[in-house]
């Protein structure tokens, strides 16, 4: 299978159902379905998929048919661990350090998301490749769904 791996995070997916995001996350699904990414989500994912609306979990099952499905590797929680001591988010926001942390470990060349606070945002995305180089990983690109779809045919 070809195309661009990448991480969706958990809200990827209820972006589909928000005025504000639903049309750049739909047309990033549509781009998943047609080849152009591959997506991949982990139990994380899933697991907070539980608490989900109805309309997200059942677009989220569609997607997982055709995702890469990931548990959640013990050296992701490590790099985790390394965020956090980094003081790159506080304990608040553990799951959103280990969305980074599992999209890295896993080599996906980005995680999409639409977490502006914690993940998404112009100063921790330095400090999250700091901590990917430190510890021996790649940089991991960090984008919203707007930021990586195709607009055009050829660009």
């Amino acid at each position: 299978m070809n195309g661009l791996r990448i991480y969706a995070d958990t809200s990827v997916f209820g972006g589909a159902f928000d005025k504000e995001f639903e049309e750049p996350t739909r047309m990033l699904l549509d781009q998943v379905r047609g080849g152009r990414f591959r997506v991949v989500v982990s139990a994380l994912v899933e697991d907070e998929m539980l608490g989900a609306p109805q309309d997200v979990r059942a677009l989220f099952a569609k997607i997982q048919e055709i995702a890469e499905m990931s548990d959640i590797p013990d050296s992701a929680i490590d790099l985790r661990k390394a965020y956090l001591d980094a003081r790159i988010v506080g304990q608040s926001s553990v799951a959103d350090a280990l969305h980074v942390a599992i999209a890295t470990v896993l080599e996906c060349r980005a995680i999409v998301s639409w977490n502006f606070r914690h993940i998404v945002h112009l100063e921790k995305i330095p400090l999250y490749n700091e901590v990917n180089k430190a510890h021996g990983y790649p940089k991991i690109a960090i984008h919203t769904p707007q930021e990586v779809i195709q607009y055009e045919e050829g660009f």
